[in-house]
């Protein structure tokens, strides 16, 4: 099985990377287009030469290394929904179970801005899951959703929703791993991932909603329809 999970920044797409990293029948993915993203569309994003020299830069060669065998008999890809731009291939999404892990637009931009200097909607992903998904929709996919307050409010009933939905076995090893980088990092780890590398299991439910102001509470209200659109349609455990 092969799945792709679409997420954007600041979710808890790393923590779940390393969930589904942990189980022995499984590999794990991180952000295969994020090289090629950067290049063809020009943009300056931190550690950028880093990540530009440690993927491939052509989309063709990632979606070649995407559709061809893996080493173990799953393979979790991590991808952030923002990199699907026009000159992406999307012919190799028929090979996938595709989930959707989405996360309230306050948290993400108050988070994302912490990190990022005056990001805009294109770059924290809504607007584009909301695409994929409806086109998956109409490709005569079944994806899943899944609300990030939900999986740390309820870490094993979430997940153990997801895996049958997945149609996998339950894996206990999903809810905890040693903490520290993992192997499946992407170069960019050493710039975003320190919260994580800290952790051995999801953190505990999610606090206050954050107070925005100006153009941040701005970009989060533009980027509430798209959420409202899969939120209404998320897995429950």
């Amino acid at each position: 099985m092969k799945i792709a999970c679409w997420s954007g920044p600041r979710n808890i797409s790393t923590a779940m990377m390393y969930a589904f990293g942990n189980r022995a029948d499984f590999s794990a993915v991180d952000e295969p287009f994020y090289a090629a993203y950067l290049a063809l569309t020009g943009r300056e994003h931190p550690m950028g030469d880093q990540i530009l020299a440690s993927q491939p830069q052509d989309p063709a060669e990632v979606v070649a290394a995407i559709k061809g065998p893996d080493a173990t008999p799953h393979i979790y890809h991590k991808h952030m929904a923002q990199h699907m731009i026009p000159e992406v291939p999307r012919d190799w999404f028929a090979d996938m179970k595709h989930v959707f892990l989405i996360r309230h637009p306050a948290r993400v931009v108050a988070s994302f801005s912490a990190k990022y200097d005056n990001p805009e909607l294109s770059e924290i992903g809504f607007v584009q899951q909301a695409e994929l998904y409806e086109q998956l929709l109409t490709e005569g996919h079944s994806p899943v959703v899944i609300d990030s307050v939900d999986i740390r409010a309820d870490p094993e009933g979430m997940l153990r929703a997801l895996c049958d939905r997945l149609g996998l076995d339950w894996d206990p090893a999903m809810l905890s791993w040693e903490a520290g980088p993992k192997p499946h990092d992407g170069v960019w780890a050493a710039h975003w991932y320190n919260a994580v590398h800290g952790s051995t299991g999801f953190a505990g439910a999610e606090g206050e909603m954050p107070e925005l102001e100006g153009e941040m509470k701005a970009l989060a209200e533009a980027a509430l329809p798209s959420y409202a659109l899969l939120q209404a349609v998320r897995l429950r455990a």
